[in-house]
């Protein structure tokens, strides 16, 4: 299934089945047991969803505006430096631990709507990864039961200012700019793609390729991201871990190539999506 969030033609925030007939409204069909995805998802209500699969659709996509998929989730945990590829053009040393930082869920924004390149900053760059959403909580999660805790995936843009990036070795500053983080377009639920298979994963900038690459050249696998991070902090239905990004980013093509007012970039994950975003200014 194809789980999004989005704004309806009344202005109303929903939820819904992306089919490719239309959307589903499951907000107005689920009542208020479920006011959100992530409470469908921290319910178990995903077989609540099913059985309104074969509805008719309430709303094409173009009659929508789209949400981050998860709009609301308690921790968005995103890791550096995953793919060797891009550790080696960015010239840092291999760690024996993932590099963590963090997102707030204002920093997002959703499938056609825009990336904003903020007023202090010309160094807005790209960044194609996937989403993993967590379904079922969890402490301590042993590498072999990780893939049981996984809702879903998605793609993820996790735009940065690189400037502000790298005012210090922390990256927080430069990844939570307002409306920088594509998170879309909907969640493909995981019973749609089985533990370990591999996905494909690029970027492209007005339509040229500049970013490609595949789960399998990940130096930190996704189940033991999950250990790693479940360790240190219980994971939540809703959470969000952005797994990393592969060569070819702006900031380290010569010269710099930095996004700009009128861009659109898509990040696609095979089996997923496409995430699509123009780039405007603030």
């Amino acid at each position: 299934m194809r789980l999004a969030t989005f704004i309806n033609p009344s202005g109303q925030e929903c939820y819904g089945v992306v089919t490719p007939a239309g959307i589903i409204d499951l907000k107005r069909r689920l009542g208020g047991g479920y006011p959100d995805l992530k409470s469908v998802i921290a319910k178990n209500g995903l077989d609540q969803v099913r059985r309104h699969l074969a509805d008719l659709p309430d709303h094409s996509e173009s009659e929508v505006t789209w949400l981050p998929v998860i709009p609301n989730p308690d921790k968005i945990i995103c890791i550096g430096l995953n793919y060797e590829d891009h550790r080696i053009e960015a010239g840092l040393e291999s760690t024996e631990h993932p590099a963590l930082f963090l997102r707030t869920a204002a920093s997002q924004t959703g499938h056609r709507a825009p990336i904003v390149r903020p007023r202090e900053s010309g160094t807005l760059d790209y960044e194609a990864e996937i989403a993993v959403i967590i379904g079922r909580p969890g402490r301590r999660i042993p590498r072999a039961a990780a893939w049981d805790h996984i809702a879903g995936y998605s793609c993820y843009n996790d735009g940065s200012i690189r400037e502000w990036q790298r005012h210090t070795r922390q990256y927080t500053a430069g990844k939570n700019f307002s409306q920088t983080g594509g998170f879309g377009p909907w969640m493909t639920t995981s019973d749609e793609i089985p533990p370990g298979t591999v996905l494909g994963l690029s970027c492209r900038l007005n339509g040229e390729v500049v970013q490609r690459s595949s789960t399998d050249q990940m130096i930190f696998s996704i189940p033991l991201l999950i250990e790693y991070i479940s360790t240190m902090t219980a994971l939540a239905p809703g959470d969000v871990i952005v797994t990393g990004t592969p060569a070819g980013v702006g900031s380290r093509r010569t010269p710099p190539v930095w996004m700009k007012p009128g861009d659109k970039v898509e990040v696609e994950v095979e089996k997923v999506g496409v995430l699509e975003n123009v780039v405007v200014d603030d």
